[in-house]
């Protein structure tokens, strides 16, 4: 099945001298290969081709452009790229198929664009034992150092499902028997005294333009004190925990 996969749905790109170098003296992670800009000299660079001959990892040249693209980011690249493996990380068809019949429970982040909601959405979702967090492609920042450093490098372990765009995952989850949840505060039904599907995917709206996405119904996070909202990363938690707790 791995040879079917996107490098997108293999790899967390890592890119910036000083996390691909984290990254290779890390005894918990893999690193596929490192590509490096014809360009790129230092001490840094240096260290870099030592810990990755240590390490027995394959190192590819590459011009700076390619490079950059690689990244995604032309501004901090820093001529180094890196491929870590991420074993939890798969397509959402391939993560449908896998999890069956089974009890299933998903965030899916509709427009949350900020790299520390989505890390530390990533490290709650890992930590209370959640199924999978849906990322699409279109609207959701790139698994790159800033939600890696926010969900404290948890992201390399997190069950991770790529999909294109936040609709797409909906039409997806929905035939496959999935209810779809969205986490709303004028909805009447509090997420503490509903009876929860079996199989459901939990909807997290961005920070800007809230839900976007048509679900099966909504629940709220019963607040006081006049408190209209919760951070988005701080709603997942409450959620999170609520549902395995169940």
């Amino acid at each position: 099945m791995d040879s079917k996969k996107s490098p997108r749905d293999k790899w967390i790109t890592v890119y910036g001298r000083k996390p691909v170098l984290e990254a290779l003296h890390d005894p918990g992670l893999s690193v596929a290969k490192v590509v490096l800009a014809d360009n790129a000299t230092g001490h840094s660079m240096q260290e870099i081709l030592r810990a990755a001959e240590r390490y027995g990892t394959p190192v590819e040249r590459a011009t700076a452009s390619r490079v950059k693209w690689l990244a995604g980011n032309g501004k901090h690249d820093q001529g180094v790229v890196a491929d870590v493996d991420a074993p939890r990380m798969t397509p959402l068809e391939e993560f449908v198929r896998a999890r069956g019949k089974r009890p299933t429970n998903v965030f899916l982040l509709d427009g949350v664009t900020n790299p520390g909601n989505v890390g530390m959405i990533l490290r709650t979702a890992t930590g209370a034992g959640f199924d999978g967090v849906i990322l699409p492609r279109a609207g959701t920042p790139h698994v790159g150092p800033l939600v890696i450093k926010a969900s404290a490098g948890v992201a390399f372990q997190a069950p991770i499902v790529n999909t294109s765009t936040a609709k797409a995952a909906v039409d997806v989850l929905r035939t496959a028997g999935y209810h779809v949840y969205g986490l709303s505060a004028r909805s009447q039904d509090s997420l503490f005294k509903t009876e929860l599907a079996p199989r459901a995917v939990y909807v997290l709206g961005g920070e800007t333009n809230g839900i976007t996405v048509t679900t099966d119904s909504d629940l709220q996070i019963p607040l006081h004190s006049g408190v209209e909202s919760l951070n988005v990363a701080v709603a997942a938690a409450v959620v999170a925990f609520e549902v395995t707790n169940r």
